[in-house]
């Protein structure tokens, strides 16, 4: 029971801080949101910084082993891209608070941004080296390998996350439009990437 209350507590934090973000999210609200007492959650995290770091290390658990199973696979080329595309619209889809996360922890002068480099970083040099490797095979369009990671990073996280912008340019998230987005962003990095 008392590893059910952590796990709780764990998982509100990374709706609060995914979708609000940490200086908006307060403990007790998160409190209040889970029906227990905020000395509860002290009790498990001693400070809101320690309950973010502890969220941090279980999102990118949660990513790495998400895009592992991705590239585990064993598709080469621009198969291989459109697999993890794939894995990170579902991922925006069934856990949108998880990528709001990364970008909450990504943005400018974030003081997180190394703890989840940390976990995550092992998975980012795979796949530089797995584009690097697919340049060399002559199956992708041939360019530096970290600045096409970083490009594909932002472009798919982007298309796939940020509700705003796409309601300002006039698209609803729909399923239906989803599907249609992710149907088009493949077809843009087809395009760029397929020699």
């Amino acid at each position: 029971m008392a590893r059910d209350t952590r796990a709780r507590i764990l998982e509100a934090a990374l709706g609060a801080y995914g979708t609000d973000g940490y200086a908006a999210t307060s403990l007790d609200a998160l409190a209040q949101q889970l029906g227990i007492r905020k000395q509860t959650i002290l009790y498990w995290f001693p400070s809101k910084r320690e309950l973010f770091d502890a969220v941090i290390d279980e999102a990118g658990e949660a990513l790495v082993m998400a895009f592992d199973e991705a590239a585990a696979t064993g598709r080469v080329g621009f198969a291989q891209v459109e697999t993890i595309v794939r894995r990170v619209f579902r991922i925006a889809v069934r856990r949108p608070e998880l990528l709001g996360l990364v970008r909450e922890v990504s943005r400018p002068g974030s003081l997180s941004a190394s703890r989840l480099a940390t976990r995550v970083g092992p998975v980012f040099e795979r796949a530089r080296a797995f584009l690097a490797g697919e340049m060399d095979a002559g199956r992708l369009r041939r360019s530096d390998p970290s600045m096409l990671l970083l490009s594909l990073y932002s472009t798919v996280v982007g298309v796939a996350t940020e509700l705003e912008v796409q309601r300002a340019i006039g698209i609803e998230p729909t399923p239906r439009a989803t599907v249609q987005r992710r149907r088009e962003l493949l077809r843009f990095l087809r395009a760029a990437l397929v020699p």
